[in-house]
């Protein structure tokens, strides 16, 4: 039972300094990654060029839109005629194929259009995750340089969340935050066609 007690008060003595220890061995950073995404310049720039080829896609949609409806109405009209007395049969009769041959045309169209905005949407979503993990790498880069200049054995995302959807960093003091220092090195090579967020003034 001594050997015990002794065993217990001398691992009681060495508790400070293996926390002490521990601590100095485990340096953590934060960083904003929302923020640091969305005002890095080519995050910017490409969502600019996406909206416009969304813009030619949606513009491209509309007028094939326009043309199933200018159709339906064209058929329409024959299937009036089909039924209008004031007309010899021959001519409603006329009519009456053209009219089927006009809903066929139709279908086509409808096929045409759904396979259309099948495609391209897409397409729109594989560019969009294409640029945005090649956007989130250059992103990591850079937190990997400045990590291991700062000697940090973690940088956590302060702005991430849980399975559950709740925030995985419940506080920080603000210090080791990279956030800005991080958005200005991406920054610095932007053109200057593009204003720089990094150079807006610092979220307190």
């Amino acid at each position: 039972m001594k050997m015990r007690v002794k065993r217990w008060l001398a691992l009681a003595a060495l508790l400070p300094f293996l926390i002490t220890s521990a601590q100095a061995q485990v340096k953590i950073a934060v960083i904003d990654m929302r923020k640091v995404f969305d005002k890095y310049y080519k995050t910017i720039q490409a969502s600019a060029n996406l909206q416009e080829e969304k813009k030619t896609i949606d513009d491209d949609y509309k007028e094939l839109v326009e043309k199933f409806k200018k159709g339906e109405d064209d058929w329409k009209k024959l299937l009036d005629k089909t039924n209008d007395q004031a007309i010899s049969a021959d001519e409603r009769d006329k009519s009456k194929q053209a009219a089927e041959k006009k809903l066929l045309e139709l279908k086509e169209m409808e096929q045409t259009i759904k396979q259309f905005e099948r495609i391209n949407t897409t397409k729109m979503n594989d560019k969009q995750d294409r640029l945005r993990d090649k956007i989130v790498a250059e992103i990591r880069e850079v937190i990997n340089v400045k990590a291991k200049a700062g000697n940090y054995s973690l940088v956590i995302d302060q702005g991430g969340k849980s399975v559950g959807g709740t925030p995985i960093v419940l506080f920080t003091n603000g210090e080791n935050d990279l956030t800005d220092s991080v958005l200005a090195q991406l920054n610095a090579s932007a053109p200057p066609s593009i204003s720089k967020p990094a150079d807006d003034k610092k979220e307190k």
